[in-house]
């Protein structure tokens, strides 16, 4: 059966007006909401995303934005994607087996691909994105929850639900939250710039900076659907 989730992405074109990302709004980063909502920050407002929301079938798990900033990808419960403004579409795992369910992507450099992640770190890539490793097959205090690419396309971080960082090719560590206490599990992370640091997002809109990243401010006051990710602005 097709889900709700992608069926929006069949027969229309990347630069439907539906599809459009989202502009003109305050702060440094977006969130992704479970039911397919990207809200603005530091108060979660919906500025885009799925429309409308979807609801229980293919919830989103996850999503990344393209590197001109003007478009987004959106990753459902059951492996299907979705795409925004100037995202494209490069494959996906929809019907093939897996040992773990995806959780979270990444683009590449160009924006000529992306990368996929598995809760028990498995990387796939597809389009222009390189393999760099994972940590498939490795035991983990806690599962893998999104990743983050470089600007150059070389490497890549993954994060867990206890904010665990783990890095691979040219990704350098700037901290985690792991064994730190949390009011709720990380759920996602994006990468400044430059590389020089990343954000991690918990699922209650909480919001941690390392390396070069500014702290922005934090959505857990505020009610929203739950977060599944955050998109770097």
């Amino acid at each position: 059966m097709v889900s709700a989730v992608a069926a929006l992405t069949i027969g229309l074109p990347a630069t439907s007006p539906a599809q459009a990302a989202p502009t003109g709004i305050t702060g440094s980063y977006y969130l992704l909401g479970e039911d397919g909502s990207v809200l603005g920050t530091p108060q979660p407002v919906r500025v885009g995303g799925i429309d409308p929301p979807t609801s229980g079938v293919a919830a989103i798990v996850g999503g990344a934005d393209t590197p001109s900033r003007k478009g987004f990808w959106e990753l459902g419960l059951d492996h299907g994607l979705s795409w925004f403004g100037d995202a494209r579409y490069f494959g996906s795992l929809v019907g093939q087996p897996i040992n773990e369910p995806l959780v979270g992507m990444s683009s590449s450099a160009d924006g000529a691909g992306y990368w996929l992640v598995a809760s028990d770190g498995g990387v796939f890539n597809f389009g222009d994105a390189h393999f760099y490793g994972s940590t498939g097959g490795q035991p983990l205090n806690a599962p893998v929850v999104g990743m983050a690419a470089t600007p150059d396309g070389a490497g890549y971080w993954l994060v867990a639900s206890d904010g665990g960082v783990f890095s691979f090719g040219d990704a350098h560590f700037y901290g985690s939250t792991g064994g730190q206490p949390l009011n709720a599990p990380v759920v996602g992370m994006a990468a400044t710039p430059d590389g020089g640091g990343y954000s991690l997002a918990a699922r209650d809109g909480g919001f941690f900076a390392f390396g070069d990243q500014p702290f922005s401010g934090s959505a857990a006051e505020y009610g929203h659907a739950p977060v599944v990710g955050i998109l770097a602005r």
